[in-house]
């Protein structure tokens, strides 16, 4: 985790500025860094802190117009290509917000059930994968506007899950998989078009 240093806002922009320790230690003008689930792109650094631009487009389809100095934010590298693939495919490429609307214990478990639009609904399912501010979780539940969570004392504890309250905003990032099948078969903005793939051509073809 981070903590916003600074916001510098311009007229439909803006500039961070994180402090942040562990992340720091091999930092390059141009990494990028996942800051609460978007992928930011690191324009300075000095000890203890990096800036990044934050474009009018992230503003208005994030929750990072709401960071002030003080906030505390989930950071995470970008993966190496050699590197240990410990969660789901995750671009940093956020989807839209959620409001967080119930949080429950259940023994050691802490389950988040999120209200999200139905344009990122159509993409969240029951055992599929999410991303809520960057962090990779698995669905446990799914409603017809909500979803359910249920993360491990360990999550809770390394993130901001731990300061988040009922009414709070989140950065969604849908399984990205589920968004290339939808389009590779023609559904564009929930327009279904004919598709090309029938019974009669997976017959000739040998299915």
């Amino acid at each position: 985790m981070g903590t916003v240093w600074e916001v510098r806002r311009g007229q439909a922009s803006a500039v961070l500025t994180i402090r942040a320790d562990l992340i720091l230690a091999d930092m390059k003008i141009g990494d990028s860094i996942a800051v609460n689930g978007i992928c930011l792109t690191v324009v300075s650094f000095s000890s203890g802190m990096f800036s990044a631009d934050v474009m009018h487009e992230t503003l208005n389809r994030s929750s990072l117009a709401h960071l002030t100095r003080g906030s505390r934010v989930n950071l995470e590298r970008a993966m190496p290509a050699d590197g240990r693939f410990g969660g789901h495919i995750v671009a940093g490429h956020v989807d839209g917000v959620g409001t967080i609307v119930r949080i429950r214990r259940d023994d050691t478990a802490v389950w988040y059930t999120v209200k999200a639009g139905e344009e990122l609904m159509r993409y969240i399912v029951e055992k599929g994968s999410v991303a809520i501010d960057g962090i990779s979780l698995t669905v446990a539940e799914t409603g017809a506007d909500c979803f359910s969570v249920s993360t491990i004392p360990h999550t809770v504890r390394e993130t901001i899950l731990s300061g988040k309250r009922e009414g709070d905003s989140v950065n969604l990032e849908t399984d990205i998989i589920g968004k290339y099948v939808e389009k590779l078969f023609g559904s564009v903005s929930g327009q279904q078009k004919e598709s090309a793939l029938t019974r009669d051509f997976l017959a000739r073809c040998g299915f």
